[in-house]
């Protein structure tokens, strides 16, 4: 395909007028949280069926004629797992992103298991996608010619996928679904990773004691300033095994933690003195003072309700195959428990329930019903 650099705000305009008396363009963007603490978009590439455009954001002061066509109603924008995306746009710009097409969630309806952009490519178009620039510096400049071809390729084919996928939803009568859940997608936003205390973001820290806890919150925030001051991405400083092996251990020598590999030898030349301190104050906090981890109150197991789950976990495996979409997104378990412990009688109970989806009881309302006895 046909590519193009735009790298001037006159250059963004014209092209974004011009996008305006499109139907349908596809959209991807490639940033850079493999190589710095504080992420940021470093390309964002614009598809029509004939061309591409490939957007210098580090170049760009003025991005308000492609946040128009965003929010256009109009033109609709085609992506392939557009969560990262939106999340990313919303982050650096602000952004919205109406009339929105996932290619990855559309699959999902389509019974599709192989939903990676490079498997589906192959697929419908028997073309083979080099993936080794995924996790490439896209903050670079110049980029690589393979990084060029690479980006290209990942908008190219999205808009004729996106017909061959309408056209299959269509067929099988559910475009109405994937519009649902397009909705949804488009509403998501980019949430702070880095709110005290860090802990609460943490896997496994709720299986800790209080004090082990201390240490790691103590040890969490010394990574979280070091990335922040070297601008690296918190695992090039420390994993989180690290910190959780410290945490439980509590070594308060550099010795001890290179014999225990909590940390590397480099790791400690760099980080093990910061390490130790944090561990220290952490073993010097009263009891009082030591930080919990919040319990979630878990209504006491009802034997009626268990039954009820077990029930519809067998009729979602049941439907799964019939309906040909994957157990998980057919109806997960959160909402099999909610449906499990309200009990609803008819569909308009069943649309009350908390993030059930219209589409859900349209499918399977009746089977849901049915399943609860009534």
């Amino acid at each position: 395909m046909n590519y193009k650099f735009i790298e001037s705000d006159t250059e963004l305009k014209k092209v974004c007028d011009a996008l305006l008396s499109e139907k349908i363009i596809a959209v991807d963007l490639e940033a850079d949280s493999m190589y710095c603490f504080k992420e940021k978009i470093c390309l964002i590439q614009i598809a029509t069926a004939k061309e591409a455009f490939l957007v210098d954001p580090f170049k760009i002061k003025e991005v308000s004629s492609f946040l128009k066509i965003l929010e256009n109603d109009d033109v609709m924008k085609v992506f392939h797992g557009a969560d990262f995306d939106i999340r990313s746009l919303d982050r650096d710009y602000q952004a919205r992103v109406n009339n929105l097409f996932d290619t990855e969630i559309a699959c999902r309806f389509l019974g599709i298991k192989e939903r990676g952009l490079a498997a589906l490519l192959k697929r419908n178009f028997n073309v083979d996608a080099d993936k080794k620039y995924q996790k490439a510096d896209w903050a670079e400049r110049p980029l690589k010619q393979g990084m060029i071809e690479y980006c290209v390729g990942d908008v190219a084919y999205l808009t004729k996928l996106y017909d061959i996928i309408h056209q299959k939803l269509a067929a099988k009568g559910r475009l109405p679904w994937a519009k649902e859940e397009f909705e949804i997608q488009k509403k998501v936003r980019y949430e702070n990773n880095y709110v005290l205390p860090l802990f609460r973001k943490f896997k496994g820290a709720g299986k800790i004691d209080n004090r082990s806890l201390a240490v790691l919150e103590n040890l969490l925030q010394v990574r979280l300033e070091i990335a922040q001051k070297k601008d690296k991405p918190l695992f090039k400083i420390m994993s989180n095994a690290s910190l959780m092996t410290m945490a439980r251990m509590k070594p308060v020598t550099i010795d001890q933690m290179v014999k225990t590999r909590a940390i590397s030898q480099r790791q400690a030349d760099m980080y093990g003195k910061l390490c130790a301190e944090a561990i220290v104050r952490a073993e010097n906090l009263d009891h009082k003072e030591l930080p919990s981890y919040p319990k979630t109150r878990r209504p006491r197991k009802d034997a009626r309700v268990q039954e009820r789950i077990e029930r519809l976990k067998k009729m979602r495996e049941k439907l799964s195959h019939s309906i040909g979409i994957e157990p998980g997104f057919l109806l997960n378990n959160a909402i099999i428990a909610s449906i499990a412990s309200k009990n609803p009688a008819t569909s308009e109970d069943l649309l009350k329930i908390e993030n059930i989806r219209h589409w859900q009881v349209e499918a399977i309302g009746r089977d849901i019903i049915s399943t609860l006895g009534y």
